[in-house]
């Protein structure tokens, strides 16, 4: 199937199951790529916490930051702050510097995120990744709002009501009386911003080898393994990734690595027209799109 009619069944796809995105899949050895409105942004969600991890490594590389350091936590009954991890805490704890980071991209602990964010505000953070040469991707704050949307005001027999807010309130420049929607307001990515910090630690870059590489091994940590896992995960692949996620948003960022050699960066940022918090139907074709994207790329090599 040539370039064109490809792009558009998966247009026609992914209109069909209520779904628009900013996919790119990149060839790390080539640098060849094949996307679909790869420049559109997103409110970023939890993919934040790839630079977040980065740039506190990188912290800890420097003498800043000190990977044992003890993090006091005490649980609060009414946090909102996300559904895994210290969230769930029912007593005081003390973690390390380094093992909030592997909650942080291992289940997408949001509270472990935001005490990495209490050491590194997110505006260092966006300092430091405009200083690695990349660009697009926005860093404005912390986690904990990402668990205070209008899902968490309704009883769960209404939920369809805080989606179809979410669906009918956004403007055509992408504001959103939802701040957690609104791209001037919230972190923010596109599929390509993703894919160059990706490309960025698994290839040369001016991130720090030693950095990078535990990224990598984070990301391969990645329990989280409902979205594009089933159809990049193999015997013969590794999959490394981390997932984000709010509201009517579905995102996946990932390297998969072939036993053959090659390895292709694959970003996924979906956004959905249909009123549900559960749609595993979205899940699996937000995956065929991007397989089919990496399938397509892979074949022409």
């Amino acid at each position: 199937m040539n370039f064109e009619r490809l792009l558009r069944r998966l247009r026609d796809d992914l209109a069909e199951g209520g779904l628009r995105g900013s996919f790119l899949v990149r060839d790390l050895a080539t640098g060849a790529e094949i996307g679909l409105d790869a420049d559109r942004e997103f409110p970023a969600a939890s993919l934040v916490k790839v630079p977040l991890v980065a740039v506190t490594l990188d912290r800890i590389r420097r003498g800043e930051l000190d990977g044992a350091q003890p993090v006091e936590f005490t649980p609060e009954p009414a946090a909102t702050a996300g559904l895994t991890g210290l969230a769930r805490f029912r007593h005081p704890a003390r973690v390390a510097v380094d093992d909030l980071l592997y909650l942080a991209v291992a289940i997408s602990d949001s509270t472990a995120a935001d005490a990495l964010f209490a050491l590194t505000p997110p505006t260092e953070v966006a300092r430091t990744v405009r200083g690695w040469d990349l660009t697009g991707i926005s860093v404005r704050h912390g986690l904990a709002e990402l668990g205070d949307t209008p899902a968490e005001r309704f009883a769960d027999d209404e939920l369809h009501l805080a989606h179809s807010l979410a669906i009918g309130a956004a403007t055509a420049g992408q504001g959103h009386p939802v701040s957690q929607l609104d791209i001037s307001r919230a972190s923010s990515c596109s599929a390509r911003a993703c894919t160059d910090l990706l490309t960025a630690l698994w290839t040369p870059s001016k991130i720090d080898a030693g950095v990078a590489a535990q990224v990598r091994e984070l990301m391969g940590q990645n329990l989280l393994r409902h979205r594009l896992a089933p159809d990049f995960a193999a015997d013969s692949a590794k999959w490394s990734s981390k997932t984000g996620t709010v509201l009517n948003l579905r995102h996946e960022i990932g390297v998969v690595e072939h036993a053959d050699g090659q390895s292709f960066a694959v970003a996924a940022l979906t956004e959905s027209n249909v009123p549900a918090g559960v749609q595993p139907e979205a899940e699996i074709l937000m995956a065929r799109t991007a397989r089919a994207l990496r399938d397509h790329l892979r074949g022409r090599g």
